[in-house]
Parts: C-alpha cells; structure tokens; sequence
C-alpha cells in the first residue's frame, strides 16, 4: 500500500481532507452568519425524546445514558453547546481545508459526528464519521502533506520533543 504514502498518496488524503472540510465549514458557517441565532436546544429536546420507546416492545433510539447527558448537563449549559457546535464545525472546517492540525481536526470532527449519531440523528453522520476515520487512521502521517502541517508538525515535535520517543525531536529540541 506505497501509494497511499508519501507525496502520491497525500493527494487522495488531499481530496478527502478538502470534502470534510467543505462539509464542516459549511454547516459551521450557516449556524453562525444564519438570520435566526442557532439553537441546539430543540435536537437536544428531540434527542431526549427519542430515548423512550416509539411503541411497547421497541428500543429507544437515543440510549438512556445519552439523554441523562443531555437533560442533566447539555440542556442547562445550553449556551455553551450552541458555541461549541457552531465554532467548532467552522474551526474544524477551515482546519482541515488548510492542511492544519489535520489529525486533531478530524478526530474532532468525528467526535461531533458521533455525538450527533448519539442523538438519533443520522443525515450525513455516518458518512463523515467513516471518512474522518479512514483520514486519521490510514492517512494520519500524510493527510496533512499537502497544507500547513508539512511545516508546522516538524515544528510542532522540536518543540515538543520531550513528549515524542523520538530521537529526532529529542535533537532538534536541544538545538
């Protein structure tokens, strides 16, 4: 699997890295320029809801523990979560688009998909969840290869060395 390494494989890093972005971006984006001020108040509502049954016998589609969650901390600081979703679907957007922090931005992203999906509310979820995945596991070391990280993760390990097992690092951090 050579292809998917190095300067040829980051292209098709380069191509998912863009679309997850895009998406992020733009559903951040029409949450913060929106007419209306964004509420998350009314999904979380919904999600609490759906955590009892439709009918006898069924299963609940949100777990019990998920709508404790919610009820008990994510409803009484409800400001706090419209922030967190709107910037951070704008902040993850841009990161990605650009090449930065790309590991860390899609692990963000993903864990924004997966509370989402814990919600009961899938659309596109699953979707970016999956490819976000598939971007910091298989493409991890090379996903940011063409943006920002292919100077700021050299950067970043000299100047963290310490925190690295890497002789490298290690050198670079003493220089």
């Amino acid at each position: 699997m050579e292809f998917f390494k190095g300067a040829k494989g980051s292209w098709i890093w380069l191509v998912i890295r863009l679309y997850l972005g895009y998406q992020w971006l733009n559903a951040g984006w029409h949450k913060v320029t929106g007419e209306t001020p964004f509420s998350a108040a009314g999904m979380i509502k919904g999600a609490i809801a759906k955590a009892v049954p439709a009918s006898p016998g069924a299963k609940p589609v949100v777990q019990g523990w998920w709508a404790n969650f919610l009820d008990s901390f994510a409803l009484p600081n409800i400001s706090l979560f419209n922030f967190m979703v709107q910037y951070g679907e704008v902040l993850v957007g841009l990161a990605l688009i650009i090449g930065f922090a790309t590991i860390f931005a899609a692990t963000m992203g993903a864990l924004m998909n997966f509370a989402f999906l814990m919600s009961g509310t899938v659309s596109t979820n699953p979707n970016l969840f999956a490819l976000s995945f598939i971007l910091v596991a298989a493409g991890g070391a090379y996903a940011g290869y063409l943006g920002v990280d292919y100077w700021f993760r050299p950067w970043f390990r000299s100047k963290l060395g310490f925190l690295f097992d890497d002789a490298k690092a290690k050198a670079n951090a003493a220089a």
